[in-house]
């Protein structure tokens, strides 16, 4: 598969995931009588890796997120020559979803993106008001599952086919746990594109979501690689 065609996926993959995930907070979430609440938003997280990583994952390994990028490098399962470039596709996809939704959003009258916009924040734009330092932990913490998850159901030793809902299932998981600290990240891409379109606090408390998951995937990248160490089963 030509490189070209890998980043077209992960950019596809992650517009998806923006467009899904960060639509269902913004246009569903609280929706008249039929709002789907924190569990829906969550599930629907986990569904837009699900539903792409059987689509694309053939194409490009369907990272979606530049944390899994760099945790699958350290981990020995990537290239770094491909790190950059795909994490340049992840960014614009995540943009461009947050455009679309913006679009979208903004078709309604009274439509206030500086509310919020689905973005990540600590202290008081946290959604349960959790301190950075909470919030840092939590980034860190939920990423490095996120990766060893990701790093042993892709494992050849593992029951092959089934990561694609593993994987999902995860995400939806360290949703339900972390919506209420940070209005989970455990993807930069992911916070950059709807940052952009909120700007103003957004922005500034942006770094949080890049640093934390970056280093949450590495360190579970390192951890992983234990298990293989000397095994030749």
């Amino acid at each position: 598969m030509t490189l070209s065609k890998k980043l077209g996926a992960e950019f596809i993959g992650t517009f998806w995931l923006v467009l899904g995930g960060c639509g269902s907070a913004v246009l569903a979430a609280a929706f008249p009588e039929v709002g789907i609440g924190l569990l829906g938003v969550s599930l629907a997280f986990g569904l837009t890796v699900l539903t792409m990583a059987f689509a694309l994952g053939h194409i490009s390994g369907c990272h979606l997120n530049p944390a899994v990028s760099l945790g699958l490098w350290s981990g020995g399962r990537f290239s770094i020559s491909e790190v950059g470039p795909y994490i340049g596709a992840q960014v614009a996809g995540g943009i461009a979803g947050a455009a679309v939704l913006y679009i979208i959003a903004t078709g309604q009258a009274g439509f206030d993106v500086t509310a919020g916009f689905a973005s990540n924040g600590y202290g008081e734009h946290s959604p349960g008001g959790y301190t950075l330092v909470a919030a840092l932990v939590t980034e860190i913490v939920m990423t490095f599952m996120f990766l060893i998850i990701i790093l042993g159901a892709t494992d050849k030793r593992a029951p092959q086919g089934f990561a694609p809902i593993a994987i999902g299932l995860a995400l939806t998981l360290i949703h339900l746990i972390s919506i209420p600290i940070t209005n989970t990240s455990v993807n930069p891409a992911r916070s950059t594109g709807v940052a952009l379109f909120q700007g103003g606090w957004a922005v500034s408390q942006l770094w949080l979501f890049w640093i934390a998951p970056i280093v949450g995937a590495i360190l579970a990248g390192v951890a992983y690689r234990w298990f293989e160490v000397g095994d030749n089963s």
